[in-house]
């Protein structure tokens, strides 16, 4: 080959989901191929996917899809996503064609999506490589809420359309069904394989061996759980972001950022999860052989999927909105923390998913 591969990886910015799976792929994709040159487009900040993706890489801080708007982490807002899709989707060829022109200044081998669908269809009159890769496709999200709204089908039909397009659909498990998707390609798990740091957090926390520590994050979409009102139990500490203890003194309870330490490493090193279904938090979760207690995300209809599988491979138990709010869920963390630690799973989908890219841009 006369020059290093280039790729375009787009990012959805709609939770930190997305990068959990991207990043362990990534990072082994470079190992194949250690000269690859890397462009990210997406909104997540950079300091987190510097955290989590370890080739250097371009950053471009740029929108290339927005999901579903949502009211909070656990409700979407129907309404304004219909209106967003809409408007996204007002004279969509012009759209693809300034889509082209931007890609091709950029001048990739190959566009990697998780999980927006104008890059691939933007590759597609470029003529080079595309690959989406995910658990999900925005097609079947909007089909789920916004079907039945005025325009919907033809801005479906144009969803549909890029997807096809790609050279790949890769779906990583566990994933929501695609049957409509002639180029899917069933993958593994992925998650990034991370170090049990514990000793170390003890140390600094001033924490006994026997202490009890609970992570609760909601991945990364903005939404303050009611952590005021959460069981005080002895031996237990809990690890929340900073900005929601700004109105709870509670001793117990500790912001994470102040430990420095990545969020995988943090998950490997805690007795249980508290969350909502994600498919970074639930595979990550089960690849250390961490319970979780989620709290359901109204009708996001990826979760009976995740929620599942999780059943299948680790160990789970849901939290009601009453108990959320309420904080009456001691019994229900207490019996999972006593649980024997269910077995790791092995995240082998990261080399299925780097290996494939890989023989496109070779």
């Amino acid at each position: 080959m006369n020059k290093t591969p280039h790729l375009l990886g787009c990012i959805s910015g709609h939770g930190y989901g997305h990068v959990a799976q991207v990043a362990p792929v990534l990072n082994t994709l470079h190992k194949l191929l250690p000269g690859l040159h890397l462009t990210l487009r997406t909104t997540v900040p950079e300091a987190h996917l510097r955290s989590r993706i370890t080739p250097e890489f371009r950053y471009i801080a740029q929108s290339t899809d927005f999901g579903m708007h949502m009211l909070s982490a656990l409700e979407v807002d129907v309404a304004a996503s219909m209106a967003a899709y809409a408007e996204f989707h007002t004279d969509w060829q012009a759209k693809v064609e300034t889509e082209s022109a931007s890609i091709a200044e950029l001048a990739p081998d190959l566009v990697l999506s998780d999980v927006a669908y104008l890059p691939l269809a933007g590759a597609a009159c470029l003529g080079i490589h595309s690959v989406a890769m995910c658990s999900l496709n925005w097609a079947d999200i909007f089909r789920h809420f916004c079907n039945d709204e005025p325009g919907a089908a033809e801005i479906l039909q144009q969803i549909e359309s890029a997807y096809a397009h790609s050279e790949a659909f890769l779906c990583l498990q566990p994933a929501m069904p695609m049957s409509w998707l002639m180029n899917q390609r069933s993958i593994s798990p992925v998650a990034v394989q991370a170090s049990n740091r514990r000793h170390e957090i003890n140390h600094r926390l001033g924490l006994s061996a026997e202490c009890k520590l609970v992570l609760v994050s909601m991945g990364g979409i903005s939404m303050r759980m009611p952590v005021e009102n959460w069981p005080a139990i002895p031996n237990l500490r809990w690890l929340l972001q900073s900005d929601w203890l700004r109105d709870c003194q509670r001793e117990d309870m500790l912001a994470f950022e102040s430990l420095n330490i990545g969020f995988s490493d943090l998950l490997a090193s805690c007795d249980l999860l508290v969350t909502k279904p994600g498919y970074g938090a639930f595979v990550e979760a089960a690849c250390h052989g961490i319970p979780v207690l989620y709290a359901e995300r109204g009708e996001w209809p990826e979760q009976e999927y995740l929620i599942r599988w999780l059943e299948q491979n680790g160990c789970c138990q849901k939290l009601d909105a009453a108990q959320v709010q309420s904080g009456n869920f001691a019994h229900e963390l207490e019996h999972l923390i006593a649980q024997p630690k269910p077995a790791a799973i092995e995240p082998t989908g990261s080399l299925q998913a780097a290996e494939y890219i890989a023989r496109l841009l070779l």
